[in-house]
């Protein structure tokens, strides 16, 4: 049995851990091969020379549930957490071979809900593509977690995320405040199968890639809080 305790406490004071090995190749290979097959000319894909990504993945590829939430991946949630979260969002990213971004230094502030409310203690909203998003009450964000299933290997020459470590711990903590002095900064290799388990609050970027090898990633928010009365999540799957 996995020393899954010793890894929730791990998150609690770094704020991430990284898990190899949750899903077989085998299981690798079957979700991005329904991944392919998938119809890309849904509003909720969006397809570029720069990047592929699929907006509630789960719900426009049901048929890979059971493959997403295998044995490995339900144990980790009930022992580490709870049994009663459940998705919030899940995206799909693919950064191709030659695409060349990156993004910059960063915390998970915002929640997708299906209306745009005024609701004591949530704000600012946007909207993007008929998405509403919103910044909750910090102690949602402390709560929530999210889960990153890697489908390639990735290291930091194809974009594995760089975090700063401990940084959850310190409330809403912008990019342009970081003490460098003090603080540490860690690199989360992922293997093909692995996961990467984090804190919204996290802070956490991404380089650009430099070996030209893909990055595909299954993104999956959790939460096991309900929403004030008249606001849902845009997106809640049960698993």
């Amino acid at each position: 049995m996995r020393p899954y305790q010793t890894f929730h406490n791990d998150i609690e004071t770094q704020g991430f851990i990284t898990i190899p090995d949750v899903y077989t190749s085998e299981e690798v290979d079957a979700m991005i091969d329904l991944i392919i097959r998938a119809d890309t000319e849904k509003e909720t894909f969006r397809k570029s020379a720069a990047l592929f990504a699929i907006r509630q993945f789960l719900k426009e590829l049901p048929e890979i549930m059971d493959l997403v939430f295998n044995t490995g991946i339900r144990e980790i949630i009930s022992t580490m957490f709870r049994p009663d979260y459940f998705v919030v969002k899940s995206i799909y990213f693919d950064k191709p071979e030659g695409s060349n971004w990156y993004v910059a230094y960063h915390q998970d502030l915002t929640i997708s809900v299906d209306r745009r409310l005024d609701i004591p203690g949530f704000g600012p909203w946007t909207v993007k593509q008929n998405q509403f998003a919103v910044q909750p009450p910090l102690d949602m964000l402390e709560n929530n977690f999210t889960i990153r299933i890697h489908l390639d290997d990735t290291d930091a020459d194809n974009g594995a995320l760089k975090v700063v470590t401990g940084s959850h711990l310190k409330g809403i903590y912008r990019p342009e405040n970081i003490d460098w002095s003090n603080e540490r900064e860690s690199v989360c290799d992922v293997p093909k199968g692995g996961v990467m388990i984090m804190k919204p609050l996290l802070l956490h970027s991404s380089s650009r890639t430099t070996n030209g090898k893909k990055r595909r990633v299954i993104h999956l928010e959790f939460s096991h809080l309900e929403l004030p009365e008249g606001l849902r999540w845009s997106e809640r799957v049960k698993i």
